[in-house]
C-alpha cells in the first residue's frame, strides 16, 4: 500500500471510523449532487444535456443489489444505455469532461462494470470529488479495500478535496483492513477538513476503531459526538459484542432507547447477539419477537445461539419457523441446525435438513458437507456420512477432521487409521485437531508404538502446546496402560482443564491404581478445578474397586452439592459403589431418586441383587422392560451370575430361554460365558457341553477358555484337559487365562506329564515371561511333587512384582515339606518390599508348623494381625492350632480355641483332636471330640480319631463303645480315593481305611 502523504494533517486528536450498508446507500445517493439539475440549465450544448439527463435517470432507477446476485433487468438496460451514450459522446465529440463524464462513471459503477468505469474515469480530464467517490464506492463494493486506500492517496495527491462521504468510505476500508494506524491519519484529516461532527464520519470513525479492537478511542468519538444517528450507536454496540463485552453492549443499547432513538433491524440483531453471549436467551427471544420481518442474519443468531448453549430443541424449532417464512437458509443456518440435531441424534430431522440442502443447492458446499458428516456420525450412520464425504469435490481439513472424528466416536478405529493413511496421500496437511482422532484410535487398537511416533510428529510441528492435542496424548497413553508416559505428558502441560484431569484419573482407575486416582482427584480440587460428572463418577468407581464406603459417601455428598447425584452417569456409579460395598439400601435409594434411568443403572442394581436377592433382581428385570428399557448382554450376565448352584437352575434356564429369544447367543461372548459358568457351577456338565457345542463356529479363545476354566474350577479336570486338546486341534493358541486354567486341571489330577507338555508350549509362545502364567506353573509343579522344577521356574522369572508368584512358591514348598526353604522365600519377599496377603501367611504358618518353628509361628501370626491388619481366616487359625498342637503345646492350643468362643470352627477342634491323638492326651482328646461331635454330629472324624486314641492306650472297651455309638447314630465313614497315571490315561482306585483294631494292613 502506498504511503499517504497528508503533510497538512497536523491534528493531534486520536479519535475513531466506519461504513455499513446503510451508509453505502446514503453515500451512493449523494454521488450525483442535487445541484446538477440547476447546472444543466446553463449548459449550451443540447446533446450534452440530453445525454446527461438520460444517465441521471438510469442512476436513480437502479436499486442496490448484492454483488453476486443475478443482475435485474433495469441494471442490464442501464448498462446498455451507458455504453450507447459513452460511444455516441466520443463519436460526436461531446467528450467526457464535466458532469457528463462523472455521470457515465457513476452509471457504470452502479451497473457493476468495473472495467468500463475505470476506463472512463482514467480518460476524464478533470476528476472531481464526485467521480472519485463513485470509483471509491465501486472498489469498496467489490471488496478491494486496499485499492480504496491507494485511490484515496492518489486523489489527495491530485489536489482533490475529499468530502464527508469520501472519508466515510476510506474509514470503512481501514476497518476492513484492520489498519488502525492509517485510520488515525484519516481521522486527523476528518477534523482538519471540518467534518468532525458529520454523522457519516462519526459513524465511520466509531466503526473503524471498534473493528480494529480499539474500543477506548471508539468510545471517545462516541462520547464526543453530537446528534448521533442509529448507525453510530449500532457501530459501538457491535464493537463491544465483537470484543467479548456483551454487558457493555447491552448498556449502550439501553442508553440508546433512553434518548428516544428507535433501533433498526441491524441494531436489534446486534443486541440479540449480545443477549445470546450473556446466556440471556429469554431476552433474546423477546427482542427477536419485536422484529417485524427478521432477516436471515437474525434467524441465524437465534438458531446458532440456542444450539451452542445446549438448547437444541429450541434451535430446531426456530429453524422450522424459518422454513415457514419462506426465507432461504444460508450455509450458516444449515450448519447450526445440523449441530443441534447431531447433539440429540435426531436422524429424522437430519434427513429433512439434508433434503433441504439438496433442494437449495448447498450439497456441494464443504461447510454444509462437514456439518452433515458430523450429524450422521452422531446418529451412528457412518455409511451415510461416508456417502456425503465421497460426494464432495472440495475437501478441506475441517471435512477430513469431521470424518475422522465420526469414525473415532463410533468405535471404528481401523477405519480411522485407513482414512488417515488415505488423507496423507491425497488430502490436506493434517492439523492438530486431526491428531486427536488418531490418538483416540491408537488407544482403542493399543497401537502404542504408532502413538509414540505421532507424538514425535506433534513435537516437531509444535502442536503439543495445543490443549486439545495434549489432552488427546494423555488419554491415549492412559488408555494404552502407559500411565508413566501419561503422567509425564500431564505434568508437562502448562494448562489443565477438566478433560486433562479426567483423562489421567480415568486412566489410573481403569488400571486399578486407585491410590493414584485419589491423589490426582484431591490435587484437582486443590488446584481450583471444579470436578464434573466424569471425574466424580470415576472417583466413585475407584471407591467401588477398593470397597471404601466412607470416601464413596463423601463423593456422594459432593455430587449432591453440585446437583449431579441423580444424573445417569454419576447415579449409575453410585449404585455400583454401594452394591460393591454391600449397602444395598443406599443403592436402591439412589436408583429410585434418579428421574431418568438407563440400562447401565439398572444393570448395576441387578448385579447387587443377584448376590442374595435374586427375586428382587428378577422383578427389576421385569420392571425395566415395562418402562421400555431393553436388556443388554450385561443384564443377562448379571442375572445368570445369580443363578449359581443347582437350586437356582430352574431360573437360570428361564433366563437362558430369554437369551435365545432375544438372539444374544450369536456373537455375545459375555452372555455365553455366564451361561456356561451357570451350568458348570450347577454340576450340569452334559448341559454345558451341549450349550458349548451349539455356540457359533468358530469359537473364540474367550469361549474355549471360559469352558476350560469352568471345568477346572468345578473339579472336572479330565474334561478340562480334553477340551484343551480339542482347542489345540483347531489351531487356537492359548492365552494367559487359558494356561492358568488348564494348569489348574493338571494340578488337580497331579498330571505331571500333561503339565510339562503345556510348559513347553508356554515357552514357545513367550508366555514364560508372564508372571501369572509362571505362578500357575510353580503351583502345578509343586502339587505334582516336582519341587525342583517349581523352584527353577520361580528363579527364572524375569519379574516377580506380584504377590501371587511368591505365594505359589511359599505354599508349594510348605506343602511338600520344604519348610526352611519356604521361610527363606518369605524373608526374601519381605526384603523386596512385596506386600504379603492372607495366602502368604497361610503358607508361612504351614511351613512353621512342619518345621517346628513354634516361636516364629506365634510371631508371624501376631505380625499378620497387628501390623498388616489382616483378619485371620479359619485356615490361619487352624495352622496356629496345628503349630501348637503338633509340637506338644496342647494346653495353649486348647486355650487358643476357647478364646474364640462361638466363632471356633469344627476344623479347629478336629486339628486339636489329631494333635491329642499324636501325643496320647486322652482327656483333652475326649473334650475335643465332644465339641466336634456337637458341631458336626454326622462327621465320622471325631469317632475315628478318638477311637485311635483309645486303641493307642489299649482302652479297647471305650473304643468298642465308641464304634457302637457311631453305628447307632448312623454315622458312616466314607472310603478314600486316590489315582495313578499309567501311560496317558487317568484312572481312579478306591481303598478303605481299616479300623485300628483290624488285622488287615493297608
Amino acid at each position: 500500500m502506498k504511503s499517504m502523504r497528508l503533510n497538512s494533517f497536523t491534528c493531534s486528536s486520536r479519535l475513531p471510523s466506519f461504513l455499513n450498508p446503510h451508509n453505502v446507500a446514503r453515500i451512493a445517493s449523494y454521488s450525483t449532487p442535487d445541484c446538477i439539475s440547476n447546472q444543466l440549465l446553463s449548459e449550451d450544448h443540447n446533446t450534452h444535456s440530453k445525454f446527461l439527463q438520460v444517465c441521471l435517470q438510469h442512476c436513480r432507477r437502479i436499486k442496490p443489489h448484492n454483488l453476486f446476485d443475478e443482475k435485474p433487468k433495469p441494471v442490464l438496460q442501464a448498462l446498455r444505455t451507458a455504453k450507447v451514450i459513452h460511444s455516441k459522446s466520443l463519436k460526436i465529440g461531446v467528450g467526457l469532461n464535466g458532469l457528463l463524464g462523472n455521470a457515465i462513471v457513476d452509471l457504470y459503477v452502479k451497473c457493476g462494470n468495473v472495467d468500463y468505469a475505470q476506463k472512463v474515469f482514467s480518460r476524464l480530464e478533470k476528476k472531481d470529488v464526485f467521480a472519485w467517490n463513485s470509483v471509491l464506492s465501486m472498489y469498496s463494493k467489490h471488496g478491494l479495500f486496499a485499492t480504496v486506500v491507494e485511490s484515496f492517496v492518489s486523489m489527495w495527491n491530485d489536489g482533490v478535496r475529499p468530502n464527508e462521504f469520501t472519508f466515510a468510505m476510506v474509514l470503512s476500508a481501514c476497518s476492513r483492513l484492520l489498519d488502525v494506524n492509517y485510520g488515525r491519519q484519516v481521522h486527523c484529516g476528518v477534523f482538519k477538513m471540518g467534518f468532525g461532527f458529520s454523522s457519516f464520519c462519526q459513524g465511520g470513525l466509531i466503526d473503524m476503531y471498534a473493528k480494529c479492537h480499539d474500543l477506548r478511542d471508539a468510545r471517545l468519538v462516541f462520547d464526543g459526538a453530537l446528534n448521533m444517528d442509529t448507525v453510530s450507536w449500532t457501530a459501538l454496540i457491535a464493537g463491544y459484542v465483537q470484543d467479548g463485552l456483551p454487558e457493555e453492549a447491552v448498556k449502550v443499547f439501553d442508553r440508546m432507547q433512553t434518548v428516544g432513538l428507535v433501533p433498526d433491524q441491524i441494531a436489534l440483531v446486534t443486541v440479540i447477539n449480545a443477549y445470546v453471549a450473556l446466556d440471556r436467551l429469554g431476552d433474546a427471544r423477546k427482542l427477536f419477537a419485536q422484529l417485524p420481518n427478521p432477516n436471515i442474519v437474525a434467524w441465524n443468531v437465534m438458531i446458532s445461539g440456542h444450539a451452542k448453549r445446549g438448547f437444541a430443541l429450541e434451535a430446531i424449532s426456530f429453524f422450522l419457523e424459518l422454513k415457514r417464512t419462506g426465507l432461504k437458509a444460508t450455509r450458516s443456518t444449515i450448519g447450526s441446525v445440523l449441530s443441534a440435531i447431531a447433539s440429540l441424534s435426531m436422524l429424522n430431522y437430519g434427513l429433512m435438513v439434508h433434503a433441504q440442502v439438496i433442494k437449495e443447492g448447498l450439497h456441494d458446499n464443504v461447510y454444509v458437507g462437514s456439518a452433515l458428516v458430523n450429524m450422521y456420525a452422531k446418529c451412528e450412520k457412518m455409511d451415510a456420512a461416508t456417502e456425503v464425504f465421497n460426494s464432495l469435490e472440495e475437501r478441506n481439513i475441517v471435512l477430513w477432521n469431521a470424518m475422522l472424528a465420526g469414525f473415532a466416536q463410533n468405535g471404528l478405529a481401523h477405519e480411522v487409521m485407513d482414512l488417515f493413511s488415505y488423507m496423507k496421500r491425497y488430502g490436506p496437511q493434517p492439523d492438530e485437531f486431526t491428531f486427536t482422532s488418531i490418538f483416540s484410535a491408537c488407544a482403542s487398537l493399543q497401537y502404542l508404538d504408532f502413538g509414540r511416533q505421532l507424538h514425535n510428529v506433534m513435537i516437531k510441528n509444535k502442536f503439543v502446546s495445543n490443549l486439545f492435542v495434549a489432552n488427546a496424548l494423555v488419554d491415549m497413553y492412559a488408555k494404552s496402560g502407559a500411565l508413566k508416559d501419561a503422567r509425564k505428558q500431564f505434568e508437562l502441560m502448562k494448562i489443565h482443564d477438566n478433560v486433562s484431569w479426567n483423562a489421567i484419573i480415568v486412566g489410573y482407575v481403569q488400571e486399578e491404581y486407585n491410590g493414584e486416582a485419589f491423589f490426582m482427584f484431591r490435587r484437582m480440587v486443590c488446584n481450583g478445578a471444579l470436578p464434573d460428572e466424569v471425574s466424580l463418577a470415576t472417583i466413585v468407581s475407584a471407591c467401588a474397586n477398593v470397597q471404601e464406603l466412607k470416601p464413596g459417601q463423601q463423593c456422594h455428598c459432593l455430587l449432591v452439592k453440585v446437583g449431579l447425584d441423580t444424573s445417569i452417569c454419576a447415579g449409575s456409579s453410585l449404585i455400583d459403589m454401594y452394591v460393591k460395598c454391600g449397602v444395598l439400601s443406599a443403592a436402591r435409594g439412589v436408583f429410585y431418586s434418579m428421574p431418568c434411568r438407563s440400562v447401565v443403572s439398572v444393570n448395576a442394581l441387578i448385579a447387587g441383587y443377584t448376590v442374595n436377592h435374586l427375586e428382587e433382581a428378577i422383578y427389576l428385570f421385569q420392571e425395566m422392560q415395562m418402562v421400555g428399557l431393553k436388556p443388554t448382554e450385561v443384564t443377562f450376565a448379571g442375572l445368570l451370575d445369580g443363578c449359581d448352584g443347582a437350586s437356582l437352575l430352574k431360573i437360570g434356564r428361564q433366563v437362558h430361554c430369554q437369551v435365545i429369544k432375544r438372539g444374544f447367543l450369536l456373537g455375545r461372548e459375555m452372555v455365553c460365558v455366564s451361561l456356561l459358568c451357570m451350568y458348570l457351577s450347577s454340576q450340569r456338565l452334559s448341559e454345558s457341553e451341549t450349550l458349548f457345542s451349539e455356540l457359533q463356529y468358530p469359537k473364540s479363545l474367550v469361549l474355549w477358555t471360559a469352558f476350560i476354566s469352568g471345568c477346572a474350577q468345578n473339579n472336572h479336570y479330565e474334561k478340562a484337559l480334553l477340551f484343551y486338546q480339542h482347542m489345540r486341534s483347531e489351531n487356537i493358541l492359548p492365552d494367559q487365562a487359558t494356561f492358568a486354567s488348564v494348569l489348574r486341571a493338571c494340578s488337580g489330577l497331579s498330571s505331571l506329564q500333561n503339565g510339562q507338555e503345556i510348559h513347553s508350549l508356554i515357552f514357545h509362545t513367550g508366555f514364560n515371561m508372564d508372571e501369572i502364567t509362571c505362578s500357575s506353573l510353580i503351583d502345578m509343579y509343586a502339587k505334582c511333587g516336582d519341587v525342583g522344577s517349581s523352584v527353577q521356574v520361580f528363579h527364572e522369572m524375569c519379574c516377580r512384582n506380584s504377590v501371587v508368584s511368591w505365594n505359589s512358591m511359599i505354599v508349594g514348598l510348605a506343602k511338600n515339606g520344604y519348610s526352611e526353604e519356604a521361610l527363606e522365600i518369605f524373608r526374601e519377599m519381605e526384603q523386596q518390599s512385596i506386600m504379603p496377603d492372607d495366602v502368604t501367611f497361610l503358607g508361612v504358618l504351614s511351613a512353621c508348623s512342619h518345621a517346628g518353628r513354634v516361636f516364629e509361628g506365634r510371631k508371624i501370626f501376631d505380625v499378620m494381625v497387628s501390623h498388616y491388619r489382616l483378619q485371620p481366616r479359619v485356615d490361619h487359625l487352624g495352622c496356629m492350632v496345628d503349630i501348637l498342637g503338633r509340637w506338644g503345646f496342647l494346653n495353649e492350643a486348647e486355650e487358643f480355641i476357647n478364646r474364640l468362643g462361638c466363632k471356633a470352627d469344627p476344623m479347629l477342634w478336629s486339628t486339636l483332636l489329631g494333635a491329642c491323638r499324636k501325643h496320647g492326651d486322652e482327656v483333652r482328646g475326649r473334650r475335643a471330640a465332644e465339641k466336634l461331635m456337637e458341631l458336626k454330629p454326622q462327621s465320622s472324624s471325631p469317632y475315628v480319631l478318638l477311637s485311635s486314641i483309645y486303641a493307642a492306650s489299649e482302652n479297647w472297651k471305650q473304643a468298642d463303645s465308641l464304634r457302637r455309638e457311631m453305628k447307632s447314630k448312623g454315622v458312616k465313614k466314607l472310603p478314600g480315593y486316590s489315582w495313578i497315571e499309567p501311560g496317558r490315561s487317568v484312572r481312579g482306585s478306591s481303598y478303605t481305611i481299616q479300623e485300628p483294631n483290624s488285622n488287615t494292613r493297608t
